[in-house]
């Protein structure tokens, strides 16, 4: 009797192992789907983000063309400015040079 009795404890602990067996497999079904859903969230949320990190530099890169654009402009201006100035400076003297003339004319 106390080998059937012990032959019966030991059949309950096998199927009782291979219920427990059966229950740890799922678990890591479960974990691994639940996993593989959670990465696959982050990684569309990290395309996300790099198509956000393109569109940035894509503004950045229209930014840097407009700043070259008014470069060139200014410094056209800045050339015209200077072009003016030496006209100005040339005229300004040559009004001196003729106002000392008239002067000497009308002192005779």
């Amino acid at each position: 009797m106390e080998q059937s009795g012990i032959q019966e404890i030991l059949k309950a602990l096998e199927l009782h192992s291979a219920h427990v067996d059966k229950k740890i497999d799922q678990l890591k079904v479960d974990l691994e789907t639940r996993m593989d859903k959670r990465f696959d969230e982050v990684y569309e949320r990290f395309n996300e983000v790099d198509k956000r990190f393109d569109e940035v530099y894509e503004r950045f890169d229209e930014v840097n063309k407009r700043f070259d654009r008014q470069d060139k402009k200014f410094n056209g201006v800045r050339v015209e400015l200077a072009e003016t100035q030496e006209t100005v400076d040339y005229l300004s003297t040559k009004n001196v040079q003729h106002e000392k003339k008239l002067r000497t004319i009308y002192e005779q």
